[in-house]
């Protein structure tokens, strides 16, 4: 087995699956070679993480409507979380790309290690079918699924954020989009959140919304506003 494979538990039939999991599209660009990568893998597994959770929470917060149930998943899916399950891996070191990619900090990149994740789910669903790709995922996010089972209340962070900032100030926190990148259907977008010259947060996701939720959340994490002069 792999050093990675050993990580994961899980021994690929298929090689190949695996290399391709592990292979950033800057290699394909810079060796301007025909070369496979990660990206449709990403697409398949992002389907089968989606469905996973999904009936995870379904099963187990029966009494939860659907509301609350979306936004539960968006905690657990959010390209913070799975960048946190990829690093516990330690996937980045695993992953193949070009150099000016990982000389431009590549390997830590939120968006390259969450693509890199769901692009592992998609080649255990394909390698070893659903039930092996179900208990990999399980195992990867069980501690966020248990920090859910004692939390589950709903959490609104931008509203929280705002109502704590305006019990010491009358302004408002604001956010700002700082890039965002890949195809026209499949954006990743970076969002920053400030207040009083401060940036408070920042957070990456699917969504403009979802980017700034996650920069709400990491700012209410930091409490930089505590450490203001």
């Amino acid at each position: 087995m792999t050093p990675l494979e050993e990580r994961i538990g899980y021994k690929f039939r298929n090689s190949l699956l695996l290399a391709e999991a592990l292979t950033h599209p800057s290699l394909g660009h810079e060796s301007q070679r025909p070369h496979f990568d990660y990206q449709r893998l990403e697409f398949l597994g992002d389907a089968v993480l989606q469905l996973v959770i999904t009936e995870y929470l379904f099963r187990n917060f029966g009494v939860e409507g659907e509301g609350q149930l979306t936004k539960l998943r968006s905690r657990l899916v959010s390209r913070e979380a799975l960048k946190t399950h990829a690093a516990e891996l330690d996937l980045g070191r695993y992953i193949l790309m070009g150099r000016g990619e990982e000389a431009s900090g590549g390997r830590e990149r939120t968006s390259t290690l969450a693509d890199a994740f769901e692009a592992l789910i998609g080649a255990v669903y394909l390698d070893g079918g659903l039930e092996v790709a179900k208990n990999f995922i399980l195992t990867q996010t069980r501690t966020d699924l248990e920090e859910l089972a004692e939390k589950p209340v709903d959490i609104n962070p931008k509203g929280e954020l705002q109502e704590l900032l305006q019990s010491i100030s009358p302004q408002i926190p604001v956010y700002e989009l700082v890039s965002q990148s890949g195809p026209e259907h499949e954006k990743t977008f970076v969002s920053q959140v400030l207040w009083e010259g401060v940036i408070l947060g920042q957070g990456t996701g699917r969504s403009k919304k979802q980017a700034e939720t996650v920069a709400a959340l990491e700012a209410l994490q930091l409490r930089r506003w505590e450490k203001k002069p």
